[in-house]
């Protein structure tokens, strides 16, 4: 929905918490201590009462929302604006959207339904062709940052590397399903039909690590086309075929893989407009797992608040 019918269906707290109750009710609320489905709903404390043990549980618990005390409009209208846009927010922009004081519980909240999302493209594995390339994504490093400081106190150098060996780089498996177009291809668009995408932030690149993500992340009867990168070169034990295109030219090597380079793109372009690639490398995946979700489910249009909604729900917080 757009914002002036998310309006119209929460104007307020009250509406935004029945909405949340609804939905917990359609998933099923089941008792803790007696296993009974059957419960009474409290408005006094917002908590549900199980009609057979009398046990209570809070509205909140089980679900993302378990330990926040952040009201439940924010969490609706966070979750509609961050599927709202192809895009992502800021938490600074987010915080001033709510009007909210304090930055930290909405920075905190919205990594949260980061890693809802994350859970929830978990469960998928990749499937037929798949394009492989390597992602380097800048982002930030608080020791390095200090290490710099000090080096430039001191008068000492203070370049980093480029490239694959960069100190300063998030290194990025880009898995991308990626099957031959049937019809003939429109002009300027690739002669492939992209698929499911998956991006993983790595700690190296080497061959076994590389086989390891691949074995929890794509189905064994998958096609790997991969360039000559030598990580690759086992991929074979964990995969049913694995071909190899070697092309220096880039502008032939872009149609050769067309979605796995356009996807590391659009997520750097993403990450530097809005984020000015300013991420600590800790949380870099859940910027990434945004990308990802949005992008699998593109054309689910004005249902996808209402997915992501219930993902939340049925994801708990630890």
């Amino acid at each position: 929905m757009n914002l002036r019918a998310f309006f119209e269906k929460y104007p307020d707290e009250s509406s935004s918490i029945e909405g949340f109750k609804t939905r917990r009710l359609e998933l099923g609320v089941v008792c803790k201590k007696c296993q009974h489905t059957e419960h009474y709903f409290r408005k006094t404390d917002l908590k549900f009462q199980c009609k057979k043990c009398g046990s209570r549980v809070s509205l909140r618990s089980g679900t993302v929302m378990e330990n926040s005390n952040l009201p439940f409009q924010y969490w609706m209208l966070c979750i509609e604006l961050m599927t709202l846009s192809k895009k992502s927010f800021s938490a600074l922009e987010m915080q001033r959207m709510l009007g909210h004081k304090r930055y930290e519980p909405i920075w905190f909240m919205m990594h949260k339904i980061r890693r809802v999302m994350s859970k929830r493209d978990e469960k998928y594995q990749l499937k037929g062709c798949l394009e492989f390339d390597e992602g380097f994504f800048e982002r930030v490093d608080n020791k390095e940052v200090v290490k710099e400081k000090e080096e430039s106190d001191s008068g000492e150098s203070t370049q980093n590397k480029r490239g694959r060996g960069s100190e300063r780089q998030s290194k990025v498996l880009v898995m991308v399903e990626s099957e031959p177009s049937l019809s003939a291809p429109k002009k300027g668009k690739p002669n492939r039909k992209v698929g499911y995408l998956k991006m993983v932030v790595m700690e190296d690149l080497k061959a076994a690590t590389i086989n390891k993500e691949v074995e929890k992340s794509v189905d064994k009867s998958a096609n790997i086309l991969t360039d000559g990168y030598t990580g690759y070169n086992k991929l074979v034990e964990v995969i049913a075929k694995h071909s190899v295109a070697i092309e220096p030219n880039k502008t032939k090597s872009e149609k050769i893989f067309p979605w796995v380079n356009r996807t590391i793109s659009n997520a750097k372009k993403g990450l530097l407009g809005i984020h000015h690639n300013c991420i600590n490398d800790q949380y870099m995946q859940n910027y990434l797992d945004e990308f990802c979700y949005k992008f699998n489910r593109r054309y689910f249009g004005d249902k996808l608040s209402e997915r992501l909604l219930i993902a939340a729900l049925e994801t708990t917080w630890y």
